[in-house]
């Protein structure tokens, strides 16, 4: 019965179908993992485990009733959400501590669509403050850690989804990514994730909330421990719902046409300002040389403007006219950062330091619009060269950070490595963010890969093959994370 925590949802729910296992059972093996996992890592912040169990009991008579071809395709298969997305009767705080008695009254759109799908939610998962930090800590729900070694990251903002797939908690989870908020707690807890082209996937029920041209900065879309429910979620979270108006109806291809003879291969090592370590860059050599094992056409290649991801991601995100970070922080009413500041000093406040620095930060770009219209032009003239490098049947090979998962408070020292996620975000490129197994200290290895908008279908076909050449999720050692 272990062999089930370690299976895909698509998967699963093929068991449920067929009766060889029962919905309660999946639903119930989930849960007893998550009791045993999750106070050493604390992923899941407020669980529904009642309900989930009455609902998987309502999937098993459902099974037994109806005809298998009318099922919907994860019917009786858990799965979990990121707190900042509304799930009824669950918290949607965002980690924000005046927000800790909201509680939301209905679905976001996308998880509508998953439980319509038959999915069954478990609870709902950390996040930093207000998703604005690359480290998932906040003072209403406290710190998450990664499930190969608690003393590391599990990555912002969608850490407790990445820590709760990674730990083999749930098979898959819902996350949103704006700077890399579900590749890098895929890539730092060593399962998949994807972020979807921009416009895909509509936004819509989560807190915050993205406006404007930004709205095809974020993007929804699953975390998952095996590549092959990567698709199928993609697809039934896809398509408007007359709420968000970036997201707009777009033809999703199948992935059975892709074939990796022929394939384009832009192997980018680096963004020219941040270094990557070694065993992340002989990771990504790795995925290069199989690629071109199977008749890829693999070409090294640099951009220039990469240097400069993370100002001209800060500039779009400027541009675009975001709610004042302040403001979200004050709970609608703009924080005084300094005073606010010396309250955190004195160990009084009720937000964290990321937060503070940002809002003491925001408004730069603000006072600079020269600037920020440069590298907004930047940013839209680097979009298109790495279109015409990637072409129609072309994929990137790119970092998705500076290191492995660091340990606890180092991203403070390293703030900007992040734009490494972040830039593609910009691009509006769609990216599967894959694992590729660990290194000598026991944490995931992964790598970027990115193709031009529209070729969802195309990455996740790259992530399947890999993840047959080297192994995908390896799944941690439970003991060793209760021992540390």
């Amino acid at each position: 019965m272990e062999e089930v925590l370690t299976l895909s949802g698509t998967r699963l729910a093929r068991m449920i179908r067929k009766q060889e296992i029962t919905s309660l059972e999946v639903v119930q093996l989930h849960i007893d993992h998550i009791t045993k996992v999750n106070p050493a890592i604390n992923a899941l912040v407020r669980d529904r485990f009642d309900a989930a169990r009455k609902e998987a009991r309502a999937a098993d008579r459902r099974i037994k009733q109806d005809d298998p071809e009318s099922l919907p395709p994860f019917l009786g298969v858990p799965c979990t959400i990121k707190e900042s997305f509304m799930l009824t009767g669950m918290p949607n705080s965002s980690g924000l501590v005046a927000r800790k008695n909201i509680v939301s009254r209905k679905d976001a759109t996308t998880v509508v669509r998953l439980r319509q799908a038959g999915a069954i939610p478990l609870g709902v998962t950390n996040v930093p403050e207000l998703c604005m930090w690359m480290e998932t800590h906040n003072k209403l729900y406290g710190r998450t850690n990664n499930p190969y070694d608690h003393r590391h990251i599990v990555g912002g903002s969608s850490g407790g989804e990445g820590a709760i797939v990674g730990s083999g908690g749930s098979p898959f989870g819902l996350g949103a990514d704006i700077g890399g908020s579900i590749r890098m707690p895929a890539f730092f807890n060593g399962v998949f994730g994807h972020k979807a082209t921009g416009g895909l996937v509509p936004n819509t029920g989560q807190y915050p909330l993205a406006r404007n041209q930004a709205m095809r900065y974020l993007s929804t879309g699953p975390l998952a421990r095996r590549a092959e429910d990567l698709m199928p979620l993609l697809k039934l979270m896809a398509g408007p719902d007359n709420e968000d108006t970036g997201c707009v109806e777009m033809k999703i291809h199948s992935i059975t046409g892709v074939q990796l003879r022929g394939l384009t291969v832009i192997d980018v090592e680096d963004n020219g300002k941040t270094k990557v370590s070694a065993d992340l860059m002989s990771a990504q050599h790795r995925a290069a040389d199989y690629l071109k094992s199977k008749g890829a056409r693999v070409k090294k290649m640099k951009f220039s403007a990469l240097a400069h991801s993370f100002d001209i991601w800060s500039s779009m995100l400027s541009a675009s006219d975001q709610e004042s970070f302040n403001v979200s922080l004050g709970n609608g009413v703009r924080l005084r950062a300094v005073p606010e500041f010396m309250k955190w000093a004195l160990r009084i406040s009720d937000h964290t330091l990321p937060s503070l620095v940002l809002a003491m930060a925001e408004d730069l770009f603000r006072f600079m619009p020269a600037r920020t219209k440069k590298l907004v032009d930047a940013g839209l003239q680097l979009r298109q060269d790495l279109v015409d490098a990637i072409g129609h049947n072309g994929i990137m090979l790119y970092p998705s950070y500076s290191r492995p998962a660091p340990v606890h408070g180092r991203p403070l020292l390293t703030p900007f490595d992040f734009a490494y996620t972040a830039i593609l975000n910009m691009m509006e490129l769609p990216v599967t963010q894959v694992p590729l197994g660990l290194n000598d200290a026991g944490l995931p290895l992964g790598v970027q890969v990115a193709s031009i908008h529209g070729n969802d279908h195309v990455t996740i076909a790259v992530a399947l093959e890999l993840e047959k050449a080297f192994g995908g999720w390896v799944p941690p050692d439970i003991g060793l994370l209760k021992r540390t």
